[in-house]
């Protein structure tokens, strides 16, 4: 079997994970089909080119898990953050940069690296079987003919072209006096207890206003290279959209009628709310969204609203009144896979594990996110090329945590894109969020002390896992 590593893709996944995998001293062959076959969204041949912002969001790494995660990619090496701070450009607290400058460097350094050689054009469907190592990191602009030979090898129906993502709230925001857990009918079914979903009320009187305040919110709309081909406008686009389970925008079935949404993903039939003799008129449900039970996600609430309308609209509902939100909705073109369902723990594809997966693809959101799972990617396939072992990051470090959503931790069922929050890291130990003051009472730690404390754990997990587990790099 060949022991180079192709990589399909030079993205920022794609670029991060030639330049890990070089730095080991494994041959890297960096397929790219730009700037022979363009998108719509691409106007040029380099790696790494964005797209879209030019942020790559919060540099704080103690209260922000962005901010996390960049430091971690800093630590080991990582080409995206290295160009992405030559490049950088005010922006507060956030880390953005010059476009052009950073592609330009990052095209640069793979280009100057004696591991990797960049091969321009179209690989029209999966790798032949004699690439023995490869990591497959298109991103959302996958070309067709590849998209439509992984949907035919690991079935249709777990290939995405669109989401349609609705909000993610932090389980502990959610204010319980007024929200219950139960299942319609107390049904308990497959691991389900019949308390699986948590449930906010609303009376008449907040249904109908909240149903005005939906449907006249400031909403968003397709980019043109989101277009799928044949689409001529934006409003036949709205209208084909192959939205991923089929998911109807929240927005547009309140447009069809004032109380479409109480007969449908609001009804509250089958429910009894314990804080109150009246029945509600109408009902929000939050499903669990990870393994954790630190994330429920807002069902059939799937939006293109503007995120800042989002938080307004959303914290309407009794019980949300304070809700911190993981992720907010969003509708748009992002091809992904169902990697919870299709990938091993190293990323590999179960049907077919000489192939790798990474960046957006896996259902991973973010610049920096796509990157990084690009490195950890490529420090797999350098493990496996060279026979060694690879263990894993901890689940409490950044880089743990959105491995082991989108490998597992994430429920198959519902999968959708995810940026790196700290829901997605194990809850601390109790002493660690409760430290003893001087009057020999605890005090559970809130807001920013409570995320120091997550990013100071992961630091810590991290260096150690480096120390003890993680490979030197050759280069």
């Amino acid at each position: 079997m060949s022991k180079t590593l192709h990589i399909i893709g030079a993205g920022l996944a794609g670029s991060e994970a030639a330049w890990q995998a070089a730095n080991f001293g494994v041959q890297v062959i960096l397929h790219e089909m730009r700037p022979q076959t363009l998108t719509h969204a691409h106007h040029t041949g380099n790696c790494a080119e964005l797209v879209c912002s030019n942020s790559f969001r919060s540099d704080d790494a103690d209260h922000n898990a962005v901010g996390l995660l960049h430091e971690e990619m800093r630590k080991m090496n990582s080409i995206i953050m290295r160009e992405g701070g030559k490049a950088a450009v005010p922006a507060g607290g956030a880390l953005a940069v010059d476009r052009d400058i950073f592609s330009e460097g990052v095209t640069k350094a793979l280009q100057a690296h004696p591991n990797i050689t960049i091969e321009h054009g179209e690989i029209k469907g999966l790798p032949p079987k004699d690439w023995g190592h490869v990591i497959i990191a298109t991103g959302p602009l996958t070309s067709d003919a590849l998209a439509q030979d992984i949907a035919r090898l690991t079935g249709e129906g777990e290939l995405a072209f669109f989401d349609a993502i609705a909000p993610i709230v932090h389980a502990e925001s959610i204010d319980m006096t007024k929200a219950w857990f139960q299942s319609r009918y107390d049904k308990a079914v497959g691991p389900g207890t019949g308390k699986d979903y948590i449930n906010c009320p609303l009376s008449r009187e907040q249904y109908d206003q909240f149903i005005h305040e939906l449907v006249n919110a400031d909403y968003g709309l397709f980019k043109e290279w989101e277009l799928p081909s044949g689409s001529k406008t934006l409003a036949e686009q709205e209208e084909d959209t192959p939205y991923f389970e089929g998911c109807m925008p929240i927005e547009i079935m309140a447009a069809r009628g004032p109380q479409t949404l109480s007969f449908g993903p609001m009804k509250p039939v089958g429910l009894t709310n314990p804080h109150s003799d009246e029945q509600p008129y109408a009902v929000v449900q939050l499903r669990q969204d990870n393994a954790l039970g630190t994330l429920y996600n807002m069902v059939g609430f799937q939006t293109k609203m503007k995120w800042g309308e989002q938080t307004r609209v959303f914290r309407m509902i009794p019980g949300l009144e304070n809700a911190e939100f993981a992720r907010l909705g969003g509708l748009h073109r992002n091809t992904f896979i169902n990697s919870p369902k299709l990938l091993d723990h190293q990323l590999r594809l179960k049907m077919r594990p000489s192939i790798r997966f990474a960046g957006q693809i896996t259902g991973c959101e973010g610049y920096v996110e796509s990157a990084s799972v690009g490195l950890m990617a490529a420090r797999m396939a350098a493990a496996e090329i060279m026979g060694k072992d690879f263990a894993l990051p901890p689940p409490t470090t950044a880089h743990g945590a959105l491995l082991a959503h989108i490998t597992g931790g994430a429920q198959a069922e519902t999968f959708q894109p995810m940026n790196v929050n700290f829901g997605l890291m194990p809850l601390p130990d109790k002493d660690m969020l409760a430290p003893i003051q001087p009057n020999g009472k605890r005090k559970k730690l809130k807001g920013k002390d409570r995320k120091k404390a997550y990013s100071e754990r992961a630091r810590a997990d991290l260096d150690h896992w480096l120390q003890h587990y993680g490979m030197q790099q050759a280069a």
